[in-house]
């Protein structure tokens, strides 16, 4: 394989139901300082049917442009059409790095792509940056269950492929300067039937009221050490008072006490809050990969060597069933002294 022959960084723009979701926006932040290494474009690939003004909001975000492939049968994701539109462009345009979210669509999407453009994926990323010497791209991802962090490259094959965990990077800040039109190249899908031979005849919505902990500004987590979910009413109690939201380690969901959905970790969410009060979490590694870029990380704990405290910012050491409502109580008078 002619490496040389592949140039430029793509971001796969996922979109539900017309509009972008996060996680590309956040993998066009970290995607402008790739291909800045690099010193080639920053395109953005979108599938949908008319969303042409989404298509300038990627521009708005960081691309330098976007390819924009326009099908009534892409308006909903479909494994077969999405992998045939993406892998027909990638093989006429060459791109030497293909980022894709590690949502739900992107984990069905990313190996199937990979596969059939013969090349590897990194799946699950927490880190991205590029080896200057080379120009291989370093994709880091937790390994051996979350007990190590591995750096892996592809040498031999492109494009150079990972899905990346939404909350890991962020977002640039809108430049709506940056939304020129002749940056944008319209494509017209040419799928057939017997490429079709899945078809999405109805969706049907279940709702259910989510928590998304990945926005939350203040989060108060519990692991193990809460001891049940009883206890949480006390986390709760916290996280009300500081105007945030309840999370968990993994122990705690697989204990039954909170919603999968609040899990903060290498099998759950990646979070960036302000605050992150981590309430009886020894801070096990998996745990570690999806909060320790909090702005500022409060542990409870009683032992205080526990992994936990090397990443705090504060550490207090100490039964969290004492603790925390004095926390909540402290917390409660400051608002009140302030209000008055």
């Amino acid at each position: 394989m002619n490496l040389a022959l592949y140039k430029g960084v793509w971001v796969f723009a996922e979109q539900r139901d017309g509009q972008i979701q996060k996680v590309a926006l956040e993998l066009l932040g970290n995607g402008r300082v790739i291909a800045d290494k690099l010193g080639v474009e920053l395109t953005a690939v979108l599938l949908g049917n008319k969303i042409e003004d989404q298509a300038k909001e990627l521009l708005a975000y960081g691309a330098d442009k976007v390819i924009y492939v326009d099908d009534e049968n892409l308006a909903r994701y479909s494994t077969e059409s999405y992998t045939k539109v993406i892998c027909d462009l990638a093989n006429e345009k060459k791109p030497e790095i293909i980022f894709i979210g590690a949502t739900n669509i992107g984990r069905d999407l990313g190996p199937r792509v990979s596969a059939r453009l013969a090349t590897g994926l990194t799946a699950d990323c927490t880190g991205l940056d590029i080896q200057e010497e080379t120009g291989h791209l370093l994709m880091t991802r937790p390994a051996f269950g979350g007990n190590l962090m591995a750096t892996i490259i592809c040498t031999d094959h492109r494009p150079q492929m990972s899905t990346v965990r939404p909350g890991v990077f962020d977002k640039l800040s809108k430049d709506d300067s940056r939304m020129d039109e002749s940056k944008i190249e319209k494509r017209v899908a040419t799928l057939t039937d017997k490429e079709m031979r899945v078809k999405v005849l109805e969706v049907v919505k279940e709702l259910k009221e989510v928590i998304d902990i990945s926005e939350a500004e203040v989060l108060v987590a519990g692991g193990r050490g809460v001891g049940s979910s009883e206890n949480f009413t006390k986390l709760q109690e916290l996280a009300d008072a500081l105007g945030g939201t309840v999370a968990g380690s993994r122990a705690a969901i697989d204990n039954g006490w909170i919603d999968h959905a609040l899990q903060v970790g290498q099998t759950g969410k990646t979070v960036r809050p302000r605050i992150y009060v981590a309430c009886g979490i020894s801070g096990a590694i998996q745990h570690l990969a999806g909060m320790q870029d909090s702005d500022f990380i409060i542990a409870v704990n009683k032992d205080d060597q526990a992994p936990i405290m090397k990443v705090a910012d504060l550490g207090l050491v100490g039964d969290l069933n004492k603790i925390v409502p004095e926390l909540t109580a402290q917390v409660k008078e400051k608002k009140l002294a302030i209000n008055a």
